[in-house]
């Protein structure tokens, strides 16, 4: 996948999940044969009381950057 691909994507999560801001992704083919990537961020923000909460987000896109699915922890 190319680093434009990347960052469609990326623009994508930050605007749902704003905390994944500056987080790198790791990229990882899904199928083996190219069409299809899981790229996975974590990160954490920090709650009102103090806490940090600890985010992962998963999305499956295809190689031309377009999401086809994206899923969060809580």
């Amino acid at each position: 996948m190319n680093k434009e691909s990347v960052e469609k994507i990326t623009r994508t999560v930050v605007r749902q999940f704003p905390e994944m801001d500056g987080v790198t992704p790791a990229v990882k083919s899904e199928n083996g044969n190219g069409e299809r990537y899981l790229v996975t961020y974590k990160g954490a923000s920090d709650l009102p009381d103090g806490n940090t909460l600890k985010r992962i987000v998963r999305v499956v896109a295809n190689e031309n950057g377009d999401v086809i699915r994206m899923s969060t922890s809580r």
